[in-house]
């Protein structure tokens, strides 16, 4: 038989479901471990995850779960893993339709150790010299002195596409001191922690409004990243936040 829960306990519940809402309210796509840290180490509430899962499961504001997304996995080659900053970047490139303005591209600059955004470019197409722009502003947010002044080489994990492949692009890496590493092909998860952003940013930014401004939506999206790499908890650094792990 279920135990009747007190009235200070329902009390206590319908208090922190408020907060619970108010995180959601945000970010409709975060789970109750994400939502957990956030209260837990943003917002400083002494709460423990199973009660986070209990009352947002009571309250219907789980993430359900889309099987038809789903990958199936096969055994690939496995990715580097960082062991500090400024040892393995992500880069890649995504689409977002603006309403009746049509496509931009939005191309992301991720360090793998701190999982900071340190670069990203938005543009109307998808050239070299659009790729070029997010890591230039990549490595002078890094490197103010020059790539060149770093002591431990600079890697940067792409894919085979056109752009990061170019004379062009391999040439700038070249000057810039920045060693290339390619994903093998039909890997996935060769580049999966810079995806994974991506994917955060798409559920969290561009899947929540109808966007139809280009100029809003950039600095909707400088304002997110700076959320991101100052307020989100990460679950690669144990749902701390990139200032907290620091």
């Amino acid at each position: 038989m279920k135990r009747k829960r007190s009235n200070a306990v329902v009390a206590r519940d319908n208090d922190m479901l408020e907060h619970i809402r108010a995180v959601k309210a945000e970010h409709p796509l975060w789970g109750y471990r994400r939502v957990w840290a956030y209260l837990r180490f943003r917002q400083e509430i002494i709460i423990s995850r199973n009660r986070i899962a209990r009352i947002m499961s009571e309250n219907d504001l789980m993430v359900k779960k889309n099987l038809k997304l789903k990958a199936r996995r096969t055994k690939t080659r496995s990715k580097p893993q960082a062991s500090f900053p400024n040892q393995y970047w992500g880069m890649d490139m995504t689409k977002i339709l603006l309403g009746s303005y049509g496509w931009i591209y939005l191309h992301v600059v991720l360090d793998w150790y701190t999982k900071e955004i340190v670069g990203f470019n938005v543009s109307w197409r998808s050239r070299t010299s659009d790729w070029l722009d997010a890591l230039e502003k990549a490595v002078n947010k890094r490197f103010p002195e020059g790539a060149r002044q770093n002591d431990s080489k600079l890697n940067l994990i792409t894919d085979n596409g056109c752009q990061p492949t170019s004379q062009a692009f391999m040439r700038n890496c070249a000057l810039l001191n920045v060693r290339q590493i390619f994903t093998s092909w039909c890997n996935p998860k060769g580049n999966a922690d810079t995806e994974r952003v991506i994917r955060t940013l798409k559920e969290d930014l561009v899947w929540t409004r109808d966007w139809d401004n280009p100029f809003e939506f950039e600095q909707a999206l400088e304002n997110w990243i700076d959320a991101y790499n100052s307020d989100f908890p990460h679950q690669t650094l144990n749902y701390l936040t990139l200032i907290r792990s620091s």
